[in-house]
């Protein structure tokens, strides 16, 4: 073989041993893209919800999700032991000065039932205020036929029973925007217990910790007389328990139920108030029709990753699941009775996507 084509024989070869190798490399760092997601049971059933469709798309990664509650997916994410840390609250304006890579992405909207197990009173939708539930909560109103309750719901025949009043044990996302609630509507609660991931809650007689929304909804279906706040993504559990459900006082003075129309109606008064870093509550909105606990479902995560692959990974991820062609999907957010990202905060979630690297 003359000397010019043996030595572009062997320039093909090398071209050829080059690519295959490439492609070899480039589909191992596809396979070893490994996302770990935990903290918020609230947003742990839509998570694995969302798994299985995409990572049957998209073999090259692997999705684990965990149900730890949102403080520890906030502390996970932040430490790196976990890539997306699940939360239904933004971090704090001292986390972030600690912290300031920290991302809190809008994964799209949820609202907080009160549920309770009142015999012969479940399929009645109890009226509650929030500085009603400060008064339960802070152990001044003990009694389930205590007048401030009465007063409430006239024709209402209440049991003279102790109030059980059941509260999350873990670092929760639930218990940060439940307390809003009350800090937002009860002047005496925002100057002692106020609210935060966890609060110090005022030694209520009987009170019962729970872990997790499984937990919670656990505790009052064993505990007859008892009173919880429940993520949105378990009415299903709440339904098939028989327990019942409040009507919230907002705040324009109207007892309203958790209805979706509700839930959009209050997302409507606040989405236009949603800075660029998207940390914002949306507790307690204006408006006749607003429910009151609503928010953000967060994922909180590092704007720099360990490798590429990992980061190429979170984006291609998070932008499927802002899409409404995707994971913000009517049957997707109908399953776990979330709404879906308005467009003007998909594109806020999409400039923060935008940023892992």
């Amino acid at each position: 073989m003359p000397s010019h084509i043996a030595r572009r024989a062997l320039l093909a070869g090398a071209c050829a041993l080059a690519l295959t190798t490439g492609a070899a490399i480039g589909h191992a760092r596809a396979a070893g893209a490994s996302l770990l997601e935990t903290g918020s049971s609230l947003l742990y059933p839509l998570f694995n919800l969302w798994v299985p469709p995409y990572t049957k798309a998209n073999p090259g990664v692997k999705i684990t999700t965990q149900s730890t509650g949102s403080g520890t997916g906030i502390s996970e994410s932040i430490s790196g032991v976990a890539q997306i840390g699940a939360s239904d609250a933004y971090l704090s304006d001292a986390l972030m000065k600690m912290h300031p890579g920290m991302l809190n992405i809008p994964l799209a909207i949820s609202s907080q039932m009160i549920n309770y197990n009142l015999p012969g009173l479940n399929k009645v939708h109890l009226k509650l205020s929030g500085p009603v539930l400060a008064g339960i909560y802070s152990g001044k109103i003990t009694k389930w036929n205590d007048k401030a309750i009465a007063a409430l719901n006239p024709g209402v025949k209440l049991p003279a029973h102790a109030i059980i009043t059941v509260h999350r044990t873990d670092g929760s996302g639930d218990t940060f925007i439940f307390s809003q609630y009350l800090t937002f509507s009860t002047p005496a609660w925002a100057k002692t217990t106020s609210f935060g991931t966890t609060v110090s809650w005022p030694a209520a007689p009987g009170a019962i910790g729970a872990e997790g929304n499984p937990g919670m909804v656990n505790a009052i279906k064993t505990n007859p007389y008892a009173i919880a706040y429940i993520g949105v993504s378990f009415k299903q559990a709440i339904a098939e328990n028989h327990l019942g459900t409040a009507l919230l006082k907002n705040r324009a003075g109207h007892f309203v139920p958790l209805t979706v129309a509700n839930v959009q109606a209050a997302a409507n008064a606040m989405v236009a108030k949603t800075p660029k870093d998207e940390r914002i509550s949306l507790v307690f909105a204006p408006g006749a029709d607003s429910y009151p606990i609503i928010n953000y479902e967060y994922a909180i995560v590092n704007n720099k990753q360990h490798d590429a692959a990992t980061a190429a990974a979170l984006r291609k991820f998070f932008t499927w699941a802002i899409s409404g062609k995707g994971g913000n999907a009517p049957h997707f957010m109908a399953a776990v009775s979330f709404v879906p990202l308005p467009a003007s905060v998909v594109k806020l979630s999409a400039a923060q996507i935008g940023q892992i690297k």
